[in-house]
């Protein structure tokens, strides 16, 4: 099925409400692995844009004479292995809550409790300081950019993950609802991208984390009540 047609459960006839465990051969396994991956790229690369062309201009003046594009591109692939690693943590996930009966065929969690978890400790997550001080580093990463510099394509590498560890810490729980929403919702995917977007590129964006993280307990402790 497309990520269309699952986000269209109810054209296709079938009960996408259905609980089926899949045989996990290391074919799908690896499928699996990077149908995550590309997707966390579609989702966190539109945010982490404007820092890795921050890179590239600070390349392009400490050696105006080499082309910033080669180690730039190490930055911006050090930022993704960030979230392949990731993607490895969600695949393992996504294995054990679909053998325990616990997701659906829409890739959503077919369990209250479940949900209402997840939902809670992404609301939890968003007051804590480590999630304050990873969103502070995603909001100003000039200091970073300059202080942990790194000569050559290696030293790029590195501080991209560097950079993609943070950014992990910042939104990791909130890619993780995803399993409640649905994990092909094209929607649910596309809001939490925005909301990303926004949580780290607003100027006055300190509010935003404690009201979603406020929203989200709410939400989920009716979903475990049984209320929604």
């Amino acid at each position: 099925m497309s990520m269309l047609e699952m986000t269209h459960p109810g054209e296709t006839g079938m009960d996408m409400d259905m609980v089926m465990p899949q045989s996990w051969s290391l074919g799908y396994t690896v499928m699996m692995f990077f149908m995550w991956w590309i997707m966390m790229i579609a989702m966190m690369l539109p945010s982490a844009t404007p820092t890795i062309l921050l890179s590239a201009a600070l390349n392009r003046r400490s050696s105006s004479e080499t082309p910033p594009y080669g180690s730039t591109a190490f930055f911006a692939f050090g930022y993704l292995l960030a979230w392949a690693i990731f993607s490895l943590v969600a695949v393992l996930f996504h294995w054990v809550i679909e053998q325990a009966g616990l997701l659906s065929m829409l890739m959503e969690s077919a369990s209250g409790i479940l949900s209402g978890l997840l939902l809670i400790l992404a609301g939890v997550w968003q007051f804590t300081p480590y999630k304050n001080a990873c969103l502070t580093h995603c909001q100003s990463p000039v200091e970073f950019l300059v202080r942990a510099r790194r000569p050559g394509n290696r030293g790029a590498l590195v501080m991209g993950l560097h950079h993609g560890c943070y950014c992990l810490g910042c939104c990791w729980f909130l890619m993780a609802l995803l399993f409640v929403g649905g994990v092909m919702n094209l929607y649910w995917i596309i809001g939490l991208a925005i909301f990303v977007y926004l949580e780290k590129w607003l100027a006055s964006g300190k509010w935003l984390p404690r009201f979603a993280g406020a929203a989200l307990l709410i939400w989920g402790v009716l979903v475990i009540g049984g209320v929604t």
